[in-house]
Formats: structure tokens, sequence, C-alpha cells
């Protein structure tokens, strides 16, 4: 978020995240007098209320404690607060006061019979007539990656998936907090109620669920309707779905597995033994089998035999004019077009960068700043079913190959995945 809104001027909502907050320069009269160190709230209503900005200071200078009614504006690049001096201000937080970054960020949401779960990635702030609230815990995957430093992957995921902007939940669901919270710097207990599960997006809910322990996993997927308890085995970690079939009846996987697509429901089988998939493949009706089975016979084979060796290779210190004058040239002869992998001498893979992006950044700069530097791939040995996983679990259009050395080999786009598992069904 990049607007600036000024506390005495906006009335109508504004939205800030936590973590685009913390760290932000507080400036007073032009000039930095430190950074935000955190925020403090109150729990007097439905929704905590931001009394204080916390701001830590250089030097070894006192801390700081700005009442909200003092901060003149802010954004993610300065704070400004308007007080009459540095030493009126200068204090820590009281062993009562609740700090929103050190008592919330990181901390357990669920309370399923008293064992907590950690989910909380950041916390969703709005302005609303000079005030500013705590409105949402932040437990998407957007969130995660912010929380992991992922931040330009993380924006490039939510530009292009507008849906993951909803996938948080109201403060309004979790129980307030302990009055006495002291120096406490273990998890906080905010209890969501357990019916609210049926609410919660199966990728969220698969997040929780990998962090549990594996009694806990299966109490929650017994819990959940079979459709909301599918689409939720299907985002958890492969690793983690083994651990969790290993609990749950053949039936009841049975069940799971008749609300997936046959493509869906051989990934999840893909994890267990062959005999163990045979079992529950009798379970369900022959049509349905038939097809799962020709998907698993096909998962083993190497992603390689199906990429492309014709993609978009930049070198990293080509700028985005040039980038840009290029583009429809190497596009003739590319297979995958809508993202450009920056690459060195050696076809060592540095980044990539959405077409998205290319066309919305400034001329003047050079690819190795606007790419992102941690991208998923597959190595060479990975399979058609850990390639399906990828694509399903990410929503990417389009994944680099990669060997040991970092070479490029080869791109697989989600169109070929899609044509390869339609070819699967014949």
């Amino acid at each position: 978020m990049s607007s600036s809104v000024s506390a005495d001027k906006k009335q109508f909502e504004q939205a800030y995240f936590l973590t685009d907050l913390v760290g932000t320069r507080v400036i007073l009269r032009g000039k930095r007098i430190g950074k935000l160190e955190d925020i403090v709230i109150v729990e007097n209503g439905k929704i905590p209320l931001v009394t204080h900005f916390y701001v830590s200071r250089q030097f070894g200078n006192p801390a700081l404690l700005v009442p909200w009614e003092k901060v003149q504006s802010i954004d993610t690049k300065r704070i400004i607060v308007n007080i009459e001096s540095l030493q009126k201000y200068e204090a820590s937080p009281g062993q009562d006061t609740l700090l929103l970054k050190d008592y919330i960020l990181d901390k357990k949401v669920l309370d399923l019979e008293g064992r907590e779960v950690e989910v909380v990635y950041d916390v969703k702030l709005v302005m609303i007539n000079n005030k500013l609230y705590v409105s949402d815990i932040d437990v998407s995957r957007y969130g995660l990656l912010r929380r992991m430093g992922l931040r330009r992957l993380a924006d490039l995921i939510y530009n292009l998936a507008s849906s993951i902007k909803k996938e948080t939940i109201s403060w309004t669901y979790f129980q307030p907090l302990p009055t006495q919270i002291s120096s406490f710097k273990g998890n906080v207990k905010l209890n969501i109620l357990k019916e609210k599960l049926s609410e919660m997006h199966p990728v969220d809910l698969a997040d929780i669920i990998e962090k549990l322990d594996q009694e806990q996993q299966v109490i929650i997927l017994n819990q959940l309707d079979t459709a909301h308890a599918s689409d939720t085995l299907e985002e958890i970690d492969p690793s983690v779905q083994k651990v969790i079939l290993s609990s749950l009846s053949k039936e009841r996987i049975a069940q799971l597995l008749n609300e997936m697509t046959p493509g869906q429901a051989a990934d999840v089988l893909a994890v267990l033994s062959s005999s163990e998939a045979r079992a529950i493949l009798k379970l369900l009706d022959n049509e349905n089998g038939r097809k799962i089975q020709a998907i698993l016979e096909n998962h083993e084979q190497k992603i390689l035999d199906y990429a492309t060796p014709n993609f978009m290779r930049f070198a990293p210190d080509v700028t985005v004019q040039q980038a840009r004058r290029h583009y429809r040239q190497v596009a003739r002869e590319a297979d995958v077009i809508m993202y450009l992998y920056v690459v060195d001498e050696h076809d060592k893979l540095l980044g990539v960068i959405d077409i998205r992006e290319l066309i919305k950044a400034n001329d003047d700069a050079v690819l190795k700043d606007i790419m992102v530097d941690v991208v998923a791939s597959l190595n060479p040995n990975s399979t058609l079913r850990e390639a399906a996983a990828m694509f399903t679990r990410y929503g990417f259009r389009a994944i680099p190959i990669v060997d040991d050395t970092g070479k490029t080999l080869g791109v697989v786009s989600y169109r070929d995945m899609m044509n390869l598992k339609h070819r699967f069904l014949e």
C-alpha cells in the first residue's frame, strides 16, 4: 500500500497491513526521530482500537509512546507525527499494554480442545472516521509469504488472485485477549469457535492442519462435511496427507475421493503404497476407479520429457525498455511467453518476471531489480504428479525445470500440463 492517508482529513475506510507499517520511519517536523516498533491497542468494543504508536530510537535514546491523536499521516514509507517535544512522550509500554506485533503476530489463532496452531501471518487494520482499528487476522498464503520476507512474490500473487484479499478472519470471531498480559512471550490464545471451521477457506484450513498432531488432524477432517474435508485434503502437503490417510478408514477416504476430480483423487492416492491404493480403488465406482488408475500409471513419468526449451531468456542487466522492444521478436520463437526468465551466460536461473510486471515497470529499471528472485522450480527427476501438484498448489502459469547447478533445462506450461491430464483420461 503506497497511498498516504492524512489522519485528520480522511473520513472513509482505509486499510493497512501491520507488516507494512512496522519499521516505517517516523518523522517530526521534517526530521526522522525513529521507526515504528509496534502498535498499542485496547479492546473496548467488538474490535480493538489503536491508542498509541510505539516508536524506537537509535543510539540508546528512550523510546516514545505517541498517542494516536498525535499521528498526522501514515503510509508505508513514513509516518508523520505532531508532538510538542520528544521528552514529553518518552515512555515504554506498561506491563498490561497490548502490543499488536509483539503479542499477536506469528502467534496461534485456533484453539481445538485447548491446543493452538500458529497461523497469524499478518494483521489488517482499517481507518474509519479518524480512528484506527484492528479488523482482521490474515491467515492467507499472501500473509504467509509476506512473513517469510517474500514480499515481491506475495504482491505478484496478490495482484493475480484478487480473491485472496478476502482470505482473512474477522477479529469478531475471537475471544478477548488476556487482561494481565504483562511481558508474556508465549502464544496468545485467540480462540476461534469450532463451528467457524466450516467458514474457513480450504487453503487456509490446510495450513492449520499441517501444523497439528495426527490426532487433531483427523478430528478436524471428521468435523467438516465431506465436500469441505475433500477440498481441504487436496490442499495439504503430500507428506502430511500420507499421515492423515493412515488414520482414516478406507471408507472415509473413498468418500473424500468421490468428491474430487479423477486427477485430484489420483494425486492423493499417489502418496499411498500401491496395495493401499488398490484397496481404496475397489470402493469407488468402476468408471471413476478406471480413470484414476489410468492417471496413476502415468504420474511417474518425468516432467522433463514434456518441457519446452523455447522460453524467453533475458540477461539481468537488460533494461525494461530493451526487454519490451525485443519482446515481440523473442516471443515468436517461444512456447511460453507469459514469463521472462532472467538467466546468466550459463543459463543459470536468477529470477522470473511476469509480463504484467514488465508492462508496469519504469523504462530505465533493469530486469534484475524487478524480478522475483525466489523461484519455485522442478528438477529433472520431478514426475508429472509432482508438477501437477505444484501447479494446483500455487496457481503458476508455467514452471521452470532447473538442475542441481541452477541451469534452466526447460519450462512446462500449465496449459500443457492440463492437456496431459486430459490425455490420461482417454
